[in-house]
């Protein structure tokens, strides 16, 4: 999969050097993947969600961070859209929207 938006990943990271070791786990997992399909993604990620529109969110660092996700199948393009604390997720209204 080709991972769009790495620099937000890059700065995020920065910022919140703890989610360092499991968003680059996260990246290098996801990178090498060839997803298909939301099963594909569920093999790889047990605790995936699809919360509709195209958009995933991703547990990281044992729920600690979420990560959502636009992915698009066909052309094997995913788009970070969002990356915060459990407690910033929650605030978002509708993650299919983001």
């Amino acid at each position: 999969m080709r991972i769009i938006t790495y620099k937000t990943i890059l700065q995020y990271s920065e910022l919140h050097p703890d989610i360092k070791l499991a968003i680059d786990k996260w990246y290098i997992e996801t990178e090498k993947s060839e997803w298909n399909c939301f099963a594909d993604v569920k093999k790889s990620f047990g605790s995936v969600d699809s919360v509709g529109n195209k958009r995933f969110v991703f547990n990281i660092k044992g729920n600690s961070y979420r990560l959502v996700a636009m992915i698009l199948f066909i052309p094997k393009i995913v788009y970070i859209r969002f990356i915060g604390t459990h407690k910033e997720y929650a605030k978002i209204k509708d993650c299919s929207k983001i």
